[in-house]
């Protein structure tokens, strides 16, 4: 695995944080500088994992990934990593304002709770929602990217190796294959995708094609 180089150290980036947390949310309810200090410490361990696959140049040079605070996906997904630790924790005051600080800052929708799996990109998720379904491995998306449930509370369960184009929807009770692509702009409702399978247009018009092109190697190396 990958070394991970950080553009600030662990003590100084969980007080960076600490401070902004304080800025936009000094609602009289203290926060648990101890608590925010080991979750930050166990996100920076999640993030060299994450890290360590993906190919773009922004997170690597030669055998060492690299976090940028200053890299706004990067920092997106580190907050979600910090909410979800301090939630595991059993911090929901500091989770839910970690949350809020994603949403505020970059328009994201990842509550602490969701689980995201292990190896996961963030690109420009501006307006992204990501809900609470069932997430494979190896995880693209983009923005404006809305997950959710139908009125009967159906989740989508995603296989390893998916993209999520920009402005893209998929509601319900989705089941989709490994390698599976939903085109910028395209939706998906209560539908089965098999493996390997690129998905355009909205439901219940959409267009499958097959997914020959292996995309996902053009994020991750495996």
């Amino acid at each position: 695995m990958r070394d991970l180089e950080l553009s600030l150290s662990k003590s100084s980036l969980a007080n960076y944080l600490l401070k902004q947390l304080q800025f936009f949310y000094p609602d009289g309810y203290p926060l648990n500088e101890k608590a925010l200090t080991h979750s930050v410490s166990r996100a920076i361990d999640r993030l060299r994992i994450c890290f360590d696959p993906i190919v773009s140049k922004y997170y690597f040079n030669g055998n060492t990934s690299i976090f940028n605070h200053l890299n706004g996906d990067q920092y997106s997904m580190f907050l979600y990593f910090v909410s979800n630790n301090a939630y595991l924790a059993g911090d929901e005051n500091l989770a839910s304002k970690i949350f809020l600080l994603n949403k505020t800052m970059f328009g994201l929708d990842v509550f602490y709770s969701v689980k995201l799996p292990e190896h996961f990109l963030l690109v420009h998720p501006l307006g992204s929602i990501l809900g609470n379904a069932v997430y494979g491995d190896y995880l693209v998306v983009y923005q404006g990217v809305t997950i959710g449930s139908t009125n009967n509370g159906h989740y989508p369960t995603f296989s390893d190796s998916t993209i999520l184009y920009s402005n893209t929807s998929i509601l319900g009770n989705c089941i989709t294959g490994k390698n599976f692509v939903l085109g910028a702009n395209s939706s998906l409702i209560n539908t089965k995708i098999e493996d390997n399978k690129v998905v355009l247009g909205n439901y219940p018009n959409n267009k499958i094609i097959n997914n020959s092109n292996n995309l996902i190697s053009n994020y991750f190396r495996r």
